[in-house]
């Protein structure tokens, strides 16, 4: 069975676990105040071009989120975010569970806009009655998103000058950045995205680390006793050389970024050869996930040899939109066999 349904079926990069091999009966003291952590820390200053960045290594994806947002809402506040953020659907409440609302706002690409940021932040104050609701405390975002899709350097800029005005930190869920910034008709980099939010992380677990994202908080006042909170929500690893390692290795000489390019290449494979054949698309998707609309007799015969993930049904009831994912460890041949498997079922309908 080929697996094209998450980024993250595949362990680490080999230059990782080498690194980590190395690195096995080093003595270095722990919960992340290591000289590897340290490095680590050094490397993406530099990328990011914020050498007062604050920087921490936590585990995962949730974990991240949960504690990112938690050390930066009081008890009354809540996050605004899309509809389809992973924070309001794939985290099992966990912000909900740390005793904050996610304020959700529609979207139909999976990103929000400035304007809806104002209109949320207005509609609360302006509301005589607010104190009698939740409190929009900051801005949720992800780069890319749950859909594939990426914010331009001008959408990025919108949204922070926006959240300034209403007072809101931004934050970026960077769980997949290193597909965006790969994605062709991408105009962010690490420096931009560091002068456009308060705080955002740089995903490691999807992006060729065993586990790990690395947090980047640019707002000083942001910094102040976070350590408190990594620790308190239980993601302060007392092996914290382990998550050092991994982005010291991936950031030392661009092994990140080039790893993702390999992702989005490979998914662009995908993308042109179902384009092709004629069948559309969900979401205009130029970084690792591709969703598009196919046959569900094509799909059945598919599943014996490939899995992927089931988005939604159609109004057709007889096509599904369902997701293909590449990662920085997707085999070319193995695109290629997907690409002339889909032909092939084709051609049979």
């Amino acid at each position: 069975m080929i697996r094209f349904e998450s980024d993250y079926t595949e362990g680490a990069h080999v230059r990782i676990l080498q690194r980590l091999l190395e690195t096995n009966e080093e003595q270095t003291s722990g919960y992340g105040t290591d000289e590897h952590c340290e490095r680590a820390r050094e490397y993406i200053r530099t990328a990011c071009r914020a050498p007062h960045a604050d920087v921490h290594f936590l585990v995962g994806g949730t974990q991240t989120n949960t504690t990112v947002i938690a050390s930066i809402l009081r008890p009354h506040q809540g996050v605004i975010a899309a509809v389809t953020g992973h924070i309001a659907g794939h985290e099992t409440g966990a912000i909900e569970a740390a005793g904050h609302k996610v304020l959700t706002v529609p979207s139909e690409d999976g990103k929000i806009t400035a304007a809806q940021v104002k209109e949320v932040y207005e509609a609360h104050w302006n509301d005589p009655t607010h104190e009698h609701v939740v409190q929009p405390g900051m801005v949720y975002i992800s780069q890319s998103t749950e859909n594939g899709t990426i914010y331009s350097k001008a959408e990025l800029e919108a949204l922070h000058q926006a959240s300034r005005e209403c007072g809101l930190p931004l934050f970026i869920d960077g769980a997949r950045l290193g597909y965006a910034l790969a994605a062709a008709d991408s105009d962010v980099t690490l420096a931009d995205l560091a002068g456009l939010c308060d705080v955002f992380y740089i995903g490691g677990t999807k992006v060729g680390a065993m586990m790990g994202e690395a947090v980047v908080i640019v707002n000083e006042a942001l910094g102040r006793d976070f350590r408190y909170h990594i620790k308190q929500r239980g993601g302060m690893l007392a092996k914290g050389r382990m998550l050092g390692i991994q982005f010291e290795t991936l950031f030392e000489d661009g092994l990140y970024l080039e790893i993702s390019k390999h992702a989005v290449e490979m998914a662009d494979r995908i993308q042109r050869a179902i384009a092709e054949l004629g069948y559309s698309f969900k979401y205009a998707s130029t970084t690792n996930q591709q969703f598009p609309i196919l046959p569900d007799k094509l799909l059945e015969e598919l599943r014996l040899n490939y899995t992927f993930s089931t988005w939604e049904k159609t109004a057709d009831e007889h096509y599904t939109v369902v997701r293909f994912c590449t990662s920085w460890a997707t085999k070319a041949e193995h695109v290629t066999g997907l690409i002339n498997e889909i032909k092939r079922l084709h051609a049979q309908l």
